[in-house]
């Protein structure tokens, strides 16, 4: 088999072995390189129109709840079903910490970006083709809408980092660190998103995903302080990446103190 693991996925590592026993061998070029990335723009595809929907269509004066189950429980399915396959980002802040805590190969760290880019604008072109006109307006697509004025940045791009870094943490200890995975890490890390909407939606909207804040963004041209959802996820991908690397990783993981 491929050894490829949730959160993890190697080109160094993914062989399988001669069909004597003997000698690995290196699997196809599709599964290598091609199929991973279909799998994360796929799981961003589903992971976002879902995530949108339930935006949208919260008409019922649920808050935040709504939107919270749905995400969590949308990314720990995809996780599940796909992570196999690509380890389940979706998120390029995600694919960030992984690759630097040694779970994703360096070259396939852009493909993936990109890959989860395509993926979120297709989901969020998909939930404005089946809401209605009203709903999607209302909603502004989905687009985060939170910050209103300059006065709540410092607070929204904390709150972003902070987190990002738990949604990220979750990823990498959960589904990478040897030490401490174990087979319950996509719904850890879907549980990880409801948490987060459910504390800090209010602040920053809680995107915690660059992905999921470029596809409503640009298919409803709502861009309002756009950049708080890439620099606030992506800091926080490289702090969990430092913080594994230096204190929290395996032995395999860390720089020091082996």
């Amino acid at each position: 088999m491929v050894d490829v693991e949730f959160g993890r996925m190697s080109i160094k590592e993914s062989k399988v072995e001669g069909k004597d026993g003997s000698s690995p061998v290196q699997p196809h070029w599709y599964e290598q390189y091609i199929q991973p990335c279909m799998a994360e723009l796929v799981g961003s595809a589903f992971f976002i129109f879902m995530g949108c929907i339930s935006v949208i269509e919260n008409v019922d004066g649920t808050g935040r709840l709504q939107p919270a189950l749905v995400h969590g429980l949308a990314l720990g399915l995809t996780i599940a079903v796909l992570g196999n396959i690509s380890g389940g980002h979706y998120n390029p802040a995600v694919s960030l910490g992984a690759w630097l805590v040694g779970g994703l190969n360096m070259v396939m760290v852009i493909p993936y970006w990109i890959s989860q880019l395509c993926g979120g604008l297709i989901g969020a072109a998909f939930a404005k083709a089946v809401t209605a006109d009203e709903s999607y307006q209302n909603a502004s697509g989905a687009a985060f809408t939170t910050i209103t004025s300059d006065d709540c940045l410092a607070r929204a791009v904390v709150s972003e980092v902070i987190m990002t870094m738990f949604l990220v943490m979750a990823v990498c200890m959960g589904a990478i660190n040897e030490r401490t995975k174990g087979p319950l890490a996509p719904f850890c890390i879907g549980f990880t998103v409801t948490v987060d909407i459910l504390a800090g939606g209010a602040i920053s909207g809680a995107c915690m995903n660059p992905a999921r804040a470029f596809g409503p963004a640009l298919v409803a041209n709502y861009w309002d302080y756009h950049w708080v959802y890439w620099v606030g996820p992506m800091v926080a991908g490289l702090l969990v990446g430092a913080l594994i690397r230096f204190l929290l990783g395996d032995k395999k993981t860390r720089i020091f103190l082996k």
